[in-house]
């Protein structure tokens, strides 16, 4: 029986997943994909943008529950799934103490437990040459103070698809993590929380379709990592050779965010 080939992206309402939905929807040999997001209303003006490919599938991917709803999905359909597109997920900037502890724990288990589990529920139909793509971010490179909690998140997904793509090289599947620094996507809006800590310099923002087309484009060559301009990939090389200590004061002088030794007693 001949298998449906479709895409499955999450966080596709806007930013980066809206792009991916798009460049996926020019691919001709996949008949349909899966976008999910949240709001519901989000994905029906997807679906009227982008045209008939596009299935939309409102879920929040922080509940376990609703990702073994997705693999009963897709257990009950004849699919392939040729591109799995991790994008899901989202920061705050702030100190420690302006989280909850339910927000900070949120945010982990979208980041990263959605991430893995989401990987893993669709990897049993990935056939030779499927490709996953997982969102990480230049924060991945180095620890960032007031924003501690997002670039260890994405540090993980890093390390983790850059492994998993190790582990798959027998079927014929790669892992591409994709590391983007600022872009000019919806992310301030729900990161900044009037926190006396934030984040207000952002460095040489770039198109998210610029990123979204690149990563594609490493993915489809089979890269386990895809960085986008000359800003990100120098920050990248800065985190190999400089020692943390001086990556996170760098930051912290760079945002105009206070570093001060604590007193001698």
């Amino acid at each position: 029986m001949t298998r449906k080939k479709i895409a499955v992206i999450t966080g596709a309402s806007s930013g980066l997943g809206k792009e991916f939905v798009k460049l996926i929807c020019q691919k001709k040999e996949i008949e349909e994909i899966w976008a999910i997001a949240r709001n519901q209303d989000k994905l029906n003006k997807l679906k009227s943008q982008t045209g008939r490919k596009v299935n939309p599938i409102s879920m929040d991917l922080s509940d376990l529950s609703q990702i073994e709803t997705l693999g009963q999905m897709l257990a009950d359909s004849q699919v392939t799934v040729c591109y799995l597109i991790n994008n899901a997920g989202y920061g705050k900037f702030g100190s420690y103490s302006d989280l909850s502890v339910a927000e900070s724990v949120n945010m982990l288990n979208l980041n990263n437990n959605a991430t893995v589990a989401v990987g893993l529920t669709c990897l049993p139909y990935m056939r030779q040459g499927s490709h996953i793509i997982n969102i990480a971010s230049q924060a991945a490179f180095q620890p960032l103070p007031y924003m501690n909690l997002y670039s260890a998140s994405k540090a993980f997904v890093r390390s983790y698809t850059r492994s998993l793509h190790m582990e798959l090289r027998d079927r014929g599947i790669t892992a591409t993590a994709v590391c983007p620094g600022w872009m000019k996507t919806p992310f301030y809006e729900r990161a900044d929380i009037g926190s006396s800590h934030t984040v207000t310099r952002f460095r040489c923002m770039a198109s998210a379709a610029k990123v979204a087309r690149k990563a594609l484009a490493d993915a489809d060559h089979g890269k386990d990592h895809s960085i986008y301009g000359p800003y990100v990939n120098l920050c990248h090389i800065a985190s190999k050779l400089l020692p943390q200590k001086f990556m996170m004061r760098f930051w912290l002088l760079q945002q105009h965010l206070d570093y001060s030794r604590p007193s001698q007693q």
